[in-house]
């Protein structure tokens, strides 16, 4: 080998003794760890929350070094699809203001929650998906897998869930706001929104109104449905529950929190507010 390379065998048995630099045994480590990072968070995970993680792990690593690593491993995080909403705004029903009017920084826990409806096929037929979001730190508080669009299922079991997850007190005055899709607008779900909550939509057709709700929907269908088949709606419904209370609600990073998990960003917020009192 020596002879066809022209290098002298000295000059080759040195290179093989010799220790890799400190630099070398970084970067290898670091390469290392960015891969169980990726592969955990099932190719979620792009260079901003993995550089986040590794400084949550006491690895500090700047963004660009990580994506040098990441694209030296081909390691690519899912790619964003573009998503189509659909809304059933055809009824008779009364429509109520905007009042969040696309503000969506609150100061304080059930302040505004946000909430809307998707759909996920199957191989036995579409399943239901309403979610309720407190914009607070951006936590699934409310969700309900349905196989009919009826209120009772969807937009009903969802804020019972999230009021069971966060019950609101009298002196609470919250915001809830939706689209103008017949499941909030019906009698049915008006009935039990309660004195302590003001009914805020979207205006018509838009979905900026919005946003973060359809946000959420947007990263569940790119990093979960999209990457599955699911042949049953049971197959579905115990997908869908790990990602959101095993890895969304727990686990996963989000920008809007700046690339912290919710519990972390949590204790932040807390911790500021003993520091103020």
């Amino acid at each position: 080998m020596c002879e066809v390379l022209k290098v002298s065998r000295s000059s080759f048995y040195h290179w093989k003794k010799r220790k890799p630099s400190s630099r070398s045994e970084r970067r290898a480590i670091l390469s290392a760890e960015i891969f169980s990072i990726y592969h955990w968070s099932r190719g979620r995970y792009g260079s901003p929350r993995i550089a986040r993680e590794l400084e949550a792990k006491g690895m500090r690593a700047s963004r660009p070094l990580v994506a040098r690593l990441m694209r030296e491993r081909n390691l690519r995080s899912i790619v964003k699809k573009k998503f189509k909403k659909t809304t059933n705004s055809s009824h008779r029903y009364p429509v109520a203001e905007n009042y969040l009017n696309q503000n969506f920084q609150v100061k304080s826990s059930k302040e505004v929650w946000v909430s809307d409806i998707t759909y996920i096929r199957t191989g036995q037929g579409w399943l239901y998906l309403t979610t309720v979001i407190d914009l607070f730190d951006r936590k699934v508080i409310g969700w309900s897998l349905s196989e009919t669009m009826k209120a009772q299922d969807t937009s009903i079991a969802a804020l019972k869930m999230a009021r069971l997850h966060r019950p609101l007190q009298d002196h609470d005055s919250l915001i809830f706001h939706s689209d103008r899709g017949i499941q909030y607008a019906c009698t049915e779900f008006t009935s039990i929104v309660g004195k302590n909550i003001t009914r805020s939509m979207s205006g018509k057709g838009n979905c900026y109104d919005n946003a973060v709700a359809e946000s959420f929907f947007k990263t569940l269908k790119t990093e979960l449905v999209y990457q599955n088949r699911y042949e049953t709606r049971d197959h579905a419904k115990n997908s869908v529950f790990e990602y959101i209370e095993t890895f969304y609600n727990t686990h996963r990073r989000h920008s809007a929190l700046g690339n912290l998990t919710i519990k972390e960003y949590q204790n932040l917020m807390s911790n500021q507010s003993k520091n103020v009192a």
